[in-house]
């Protein structure tokens, strides 16, 4: 896909947005059930069945896939396709690229070991090597605006309201 083409498909639903800002607000949902045998959580992802469970710092045998694992990929994949989606708009030829997110939790706050301890992550690191001959400032700008549109690393970055219920099922 080149910029046009990226343009051509994007322009109506921008247009749309303008017109009708509360046909941009849509709710994503995501689903899961308890595993009634094991320490885990079969999440739908919609292609697949995610079974997450324990990371092994925290007692699991790392068969089932890791909730914090699963932030980061997500982090990557959004990321992604954003720097890909950006670039391509900027029309900055990438012959190659990977991304990678490193993510530093302490589970001692995670056990409740140590109450002073954080859980959950104290840094990510998000990072991009790219193959391209783009000067540095287009690498910078495409940075720029992958960070401002990337979804999952502004919803990191602006803390959303967050809540959580419980209900008893009868």
């Amino acid at each position: 896909m080149d910029a046009t083409q990226l343009r051509a498909l994007q322009a109506p639903l921008k247009d749309q947005y303008r017109s009708s800002p509360d046909s941009a607000v849509i709710t994503l949902k995501a689903q899961g059930t308890l595993d009634d045998q094991h320490i885990a959580c079969k999440v739908e992802t919609g292609r697949a069945l995610a079974v997450a469970g324990l990371h092994p710092a925290t007692g699991g045998s790392g068969a089932e896939l890791c909730s914090g694992d699963m932030l980061l990929e997500a982090l990557v994949a959004c990321a992604g396709v954003t720097l890909k989606a950006v670039a391509t708009a900027l029309e900055i030829d990438l012959r190659h690229g990977a991304v990678k997110a490193e993510g530093d939790l302490d589970f001692r706050g995670t056990l409740g070991v140590d109450k002073a301890a954080p859980v959950g992550f104290t840094a990510i690191r998000l990072s991009f090597e790219l193959d391209t001959d783009a000067p540095q400032d287009k690498i910078d700008q495409l940075l720029k605006l992958t960070e401002r549109y990337c979804v999952v690393f502004q919803t990191l970055n602006n803390r959303p309201e967050l809540s959580a219920t419980a209900t008893r099922r009868t």
